[in-house]
């Protein structure tokens, strides 16, 4: 670690993480809990996400409007998000207005009121999220796309659950799932910017004294398990998402995937984007991005596209997916290296992407990763890696799902005997 990030381990098993960044006049301070949507059981899928927005709707001495009045009148904003993996929630503020932030974070996590009127009224506004995100057939599809890959498993399950099971959730699920995986030993507390370590410490102390004592639990391990999802649906474009299984977070091939990524389908001169986009005209948008999770990933590409022109599509994605296993130049890796630096460096700038990282790293890693040692594992990666990689990623069983006029999408059996080929 550099002089300015420092860590504490508190004897309540909770960390505390702060990286001083000079030259700013804000700070962001965030909880990030190791509880997602991997950690819940078939019953409470989504709960998770249900407890996300039940933290803002007042504790024991500040109701929803007060959350809201305090940050916002200091110039401040505070969210939350929910992933597979962890529960984040985080604020942003001038310097002076930390111990406020932190003073609210730790409230909202330690003295939840959890109002049976305020339950019933978020159960709604969930119950039209998950309405939205059906009629969204970009955002949907990627659901799909991980049901199939992760099915009849933890990993798999949407994070906004359904409407059985969030019809269903009771506020003794909430807090039982609260008490359980809520402590100090599941919690990295994490503050990036115009900051003191020890400030931190003594806000933490007053603030997040009243955790449960949560034992850490493992979640379900994730087994890739690959297959097809299909649904016909009236609209002007077919959704598309091929996918294969891809390393593990921690995994030393990570940085050869994201430099993959990026070179195949990560931005205007990728590849995907310039054979299907610019010289064929099939696609507005067409992508691909990698997910390392603790102990799977995934490889994923996506395309949206006309029905006529889907039968086009998949063959020529499918030709790029064959040739970056053999053909990959110097000059395109160099650029798909620069990206990722690139993209490393301009988020160091943000006091809440470093919050955001000091704990993401923690979690998965373990450690802080110094700057110098990610930069210095992008430029290793080499075309040889690229192209093994690829090799081996492509000729897995791929899982595909398909959202709209899917008709002449190829069979995920003859995807897989085209990739094999």
């Amino acid at each position: 670690m550099t002089d300015a990030i420092k860590l504490t381990r508190l004897p309540s098993g909770l960390t505390v993480v702060t990286e001083k960044m000079p030259r700013v006049e804000t700070v962001s301070i965030g909880a990030y809990v190791d509880a997602g949507a991997r950690h819940e059981t078939a019953a409470e899928n989504g709960v998770s996400h249900f407890l996300e927005h039940m933290a803002f709707k007042g504790t024991a001495t500040r109701d929803a409007a007060a959350i809201a009045r305090e940050i916002e009148n200091v110039g401040g904003h505070i969210n939350a998000y929910t992933s597979r993996e962890n529960t984040a929630f985080y604020c942003k503020v001038l310097k002076e207005d930390a111990g406020l932030a932190a003073d609210i974070i730790g409230d909202i996590l330690c003295h939840s009121a959890f109002a049976p009127e305020e339950v019933e009224r978020e159960r709604g506004v969930i119950l039209q999220e998950i309405g939205q995100a059906n009629d969204t057939p970009d955002d949907i599809v990627f659901d799909h796309f991980q049901a199939t890959a992760y099915n009849a498993q933890a990993m798999g399950r949407p994070v906004l659950g359904t409407e059985e099971t969030i019809k269903a959730m009771s506020r003794e699920a909430l807090t039982g799932y609260m008490t359980r995986h809520y402590g100090g030993r599941r919690m990295i507390v994490a503050a990036a910017g115009a900051i003191e370590h020890d400030d931190v410490l003594a806000m933490v102390g007053k603030h997040f004294a009243d955790l449960p004592d949560a034992v850490p639990a493992d979640a379900e391990a994730a087994r890739y398990t690959g297959g097809e999802f299909r649904e016909e649906r009236d609209l002007d474009q077919v959704h598309l998402v091929l996918g294969f299984p891809a390393v593990p977070a921690t995994d030393p091939a990570n940085m050869t995937t994201q430099v993959l990524s990026t070179l195949l389908g990560g931005g205007m001169s990728s590849r995907l984007f310039q054979e299907i986009r610019e010289k064929r005209g099939l696609v507005y948008s067409v992508y691909s991005f990698v997910s390392p999770f603790q102990d799977a990933g995934l490889f994923t590409i996506y395309a949206g596209t006309g029905e006529d022109q889907a039968e086009e599509l998949v063959p020529v994605a499918l030709e790029e997916l064959r040739r970056v296993q053999k053909d990959v130049t110097e000059e395109e890796l160099a650029r798909a290296k620069a990206q990722l630096r690139a993209s490393l460096l301009m988020s160091l700038e943000s006091t809440g992407s470093r919050c955001e990282q000091l704990a993401r790293q923690l979690q998965v890693h373990g450690r802080i990763i110094p700057v110098e040692e990610t930069k210095a594992k992008i430029a290793a990666v080499t075309v040889e890696q690229v192209q093994a990689l690829a090799a081996r990623m492509f000729r897995a069983a791929p899982t595909l799902a398909a959202l709209g006029p899917a008709g002449k999408v190829p069979s995920l059996p003859v995807i897989a005997e085209k990739l094999a080929a």
